[in-house]
């Protein structure tokens, strides 16, 4: 089926009010239109419903779309059914949640045609007769959401997802698409596998936050360091994880008694009690939240400055997830995780009791996490090496501990020629730590056995240890000259590279690990100067500024970034502007902000200045930003006289993009604007409500991107942006 580009752009207008498409959605559609199967890999908010959506509506037949929850599945069929208002059996969900009733209504909308989006829960999938019945009808594609959980190298496996392929296949020929935010090389591979997508597309996002620090600290006086992290860095935002609901309880009280406000949050505690404590950490009134790994927090707060794992969990994925919570809206973000080998073995522990099966695979994401952790590698490259993505900077990131505190290296070239001799010798047939074993000289009952205690290569390195050994194996993965069978629980092999380097070996340069020791002596470890990673600002008068947004946001019940935002409050604590004409020179400060909410910042800048006998720039400095609103006063006039927004765009030969960015000026500016009679006639009152309420009482930021990711899809960026303008003219100004 061929689809022009044009058709493409219209359809996506008509039906979700987007004028272009993010990344690759474009493509994507493309590649499934064409019939061709896709895996998709992108992240939360990325907009991976709409690679589905979109193509669902302009092919002939149903699609049917499998999701493993029942309350997203009617969330996105309300989504559907308004974007297209006209027909309400566009979408329908089947599943145990719907009577006999509902489910009749749902078949004849599928045989008349009307439905062009099925979704079902795998559950229901497998039923005979709903097999039978969807035999009748014409399938346009299957969508297979939340992919991940097909795989048992996943971080949700869920067994029934394995079945899907075989009943896809029963129901009729059609294209798959895979769609999930996260999977590593494996569980890739494994969905593919899986659903018979071997040859399918893979798009792929990356997985690099270059604003992330990563640092890896062995667990000594674990309380203490962090008591002194966290006030270091006063005013900011942070989460901790830990591996048990009591030890959460436990460091939540000792943040506290050591004057830190902290709250718990793990699924031991109610419902009302976890939404309060989440509003308390969105609204500033605490500044840690402590929770557990296991449990995911829902905290879409996008000025978390750090996150710190007082245990590591159970895989890297995880820690990724994790570790992501950490500067969303691309600003510092420090992730401080703190290491016990004891850790891993209680892990280990928890395990025992699993099938077989099930612990290979827990200890091969056991050993993945231990690696990270151990290396003097670029952390960076180690976990997005992980991810199946290779870093390009060869002098490593410059935002982790081991590239800016790195040890010496040396040329590894003899090392990683034996590693891989031993590897080939044995018929690629043994993991990583069997490997170093022999070369360690362990003379264990498993080495023993294979009768590998009388190899050539037993003991050749014994004077350097396992440790070392393993840090060549990891390199040696890193470097692709090794890699993994995913399907033999991680048995090394030799790579085309790996063959090329015992052809012609050349000089490696390979790095030596740390050596992790538990103590409980008293000396203090210095966590690494980022307190100011961005900043260049007055750090003490940054926590007073900040202390004063607090306390005026609490008095008119706002959250704090509607007052001023971290950038306004950044840049006054490098200018110290103590006028208002100086104020409205400071990044997102607007005449109206500056006059609304100034007159008690200026005062406190001014008094800190007089009382630390600071010397101020003698001019300051204009951040000037490029004026794209010369229609201003035709738009303001225009407005109040209430004319139709698409008159205004018109007239002034603009699309209504253009027309929303030239009204968001003029708002941030400090300008009020009445724009209630154009809403009214285009955004449902409910939904005024509902985005009107978000960023009152939980948006921390005024992020388009945020509000519509937390909102879902059943909300359009242009009503978003409506109310939102709506929002901070009625109370930022």
């Amino acid at each position: 089926m061929l689809v022009s580009s044009e058709l493409l752009h219209r359809e996506l207008k008509r039906y979700f009010g987007f004028d272009s498409f993010k990344g690759e959605q474009e493509e994507i559609i493309r590649n499934l239109i064409n019939g061709e199967d896709s895996f998709v890999l992108m992240p939360t908010g990325g907009g991976k419903s709409l690679c589905y959506q979109l193509p669902a509506l302009i092919m002939d037949g149903t699609a049917i779309i499998i999701s493993p929850l029942i309350a997203l599945m009617k969330n996105q069929v309300d989504a559907i059914r308004g974007f297209v208002v006209e027909k309400e059996g566009i979408a329908h969900f089947l599943n145990s949640s719907l009577t006999k009733t509902q489910i009749q209504k749902v078949k004849e909308d599928l045989i008349s045609g009307a439905t062009k989006m099925l979704y079902v829960a795998p559950e229901s999938l497998t039923k005979e007769e709903n097999i039978q019945f969807l035999q009748q009808i014409k399938i346009s594609f299957f969508a297979v959401d939340e992919a991940h959980c097909i795989s048992e190298w996943g971080h949700d496996f869920r067994p029934e997802y394995r079945k899907i392929y075989s009943i896809a296949k029963e129901i009729g020929e059609a294209p798959i698409i895979a769609l999930t935010a996260t999977a590593t090389p494996k569980v890739q591979s494994d969905i593919q596998k899986n659903l018979g997508m071997s040859h399918a597309r893979v798009f792929k996002s990356s997985f690099n936050r270059a604003n992330l620090y990563y640092e890896i600290r062995p667990k000594v006086n674990i309380d203490k360091e962090i008591i002194k992290f966290i006030k270091s860095n006063s005013g900011k935002s942070g989460i901790i994880y830990c591996l048990s609901r009591k030890k959460v309880e436990e460091v939540a009280e000792l943040l506290n008694v050591n004057g830190i406000k902290a709250l718990p949050y793990h699924a031991g505690l109610d419902a009302s009690t976890r939404a309060d404590n989440q509003d308390k950490f969105l609204m500033e009134d605490v500044e840690v939240v402590v929770a557990t790994i296991a449990f995911g927090m829902g905290i879409d707060k996008p000025d978390v400055r750090y996150v710190i794992h007082y245990d590591m969990p159970k895989s890297l994925e995880g820690y990724y997830q994790e570790t992501g919570r950490s500067g969303r809206d691309g600003g510092e973000g420090q992730c401080i995780a703190f290491y016990s080998y004891k850790d891993i073995q209680k892990l280990e522990k928890f395990m025992q009791n699993k099938p077989i099966a099930e612990q290979e695979v827990g200890k091969q994401l056991l050993l993945e996490t231990v690696a990270y952790a151990e290396t003097n590698l670029c952390r960076r490259v180690v976990l997005l090496n992980y991810f199946g993505e290779r870093y390009t900077q060869p002098e490593g990131c410059g935002n982790c501990d081991n590239c800016l505190n790195p040890k010496a290296q040396f040329d590894g070239k003899e090392e990683v020629k034996v590693v891989l001799q031993l590897v080939s010798g044995i018929k690629e047939q043994f993991k990583a730590d069997h490997i170093a074993n022999i070369l360690a000289g362990v003379n264990n009952s498993l080495i023993k056995s294979y009768n590998h205690h009388n190899h050539e290569l037993f003991g050749v390195g014994i004077s350097r240890g396992v440790k070392f050994w393993l840090a060549v194996i990891r390199q040696c993965l890193i470097n692709r000259l090794l890699n993994k069978d995913i399907e033999k629980y991680g048995l090394l092999y030799i790579t085309d590279d790996g063959i090329e380097f015992l052809k012609s070996p050349r000089t490696i340069m390979l790095v030596e690990d740390r050596e992790y020791q538990d103590s409980d002596g008293d000396e203090i470890i210095t966590i690494g100067n980022k307190s100011n990673i961005g900043g260049g600002g007055d750090t003490t008068l940054l926590a007073m500024l900040k202390d004063l947004r607090s306390s005026i946001s609490k008095k008119i019940s706002l959250p704090p970034f509607v007052i001023f935002n971290d950038t306004s409050l950044e840049d006054m604590s490098i200018h110290y502007p103590i006028s208002i004409d100086e104020l409205k020179n400071c990044q997102g400060v607007g005449e109206g902000k500056a006059k609304r909410y100034g007159k008690e910042f200026i005062s406190l800048i001014d008094r800190y200045v007089k009382e630390n006998d600071i010397e101020r720039p003698s001019e300051m400095i204009i951040k000037s930003v490029v004026n794209k609103s010369l229609n201003k006063v035709f738009i303001i006039t225009s407005i109040d006289r209430k004319l139709p927004f698409e008159d205004i765009a018109d007239s002034k030969g603009m699309d209504m993009e253009d027309l929303l960015t030239e009204i968001e000026a003029i708002v941030s500016s400090g300008t009020k604007l009445n724009i209630d009679y154009y809403i009214r006639q285009t955004v449902d009152d409910d939904k005024v409500d509902d985005i009107y309420e978000y960023f009152k009482t939980e948006a921390s930021t005024d992020s388009l991107k945020e509000a519509v990711a937390e909102l879902g899809r059943g909300y359009s960026e242009e009503e978003i942006r409506l109310v939102r303008i709506k929002f901070l003219s009625e109370l930022g100004n």
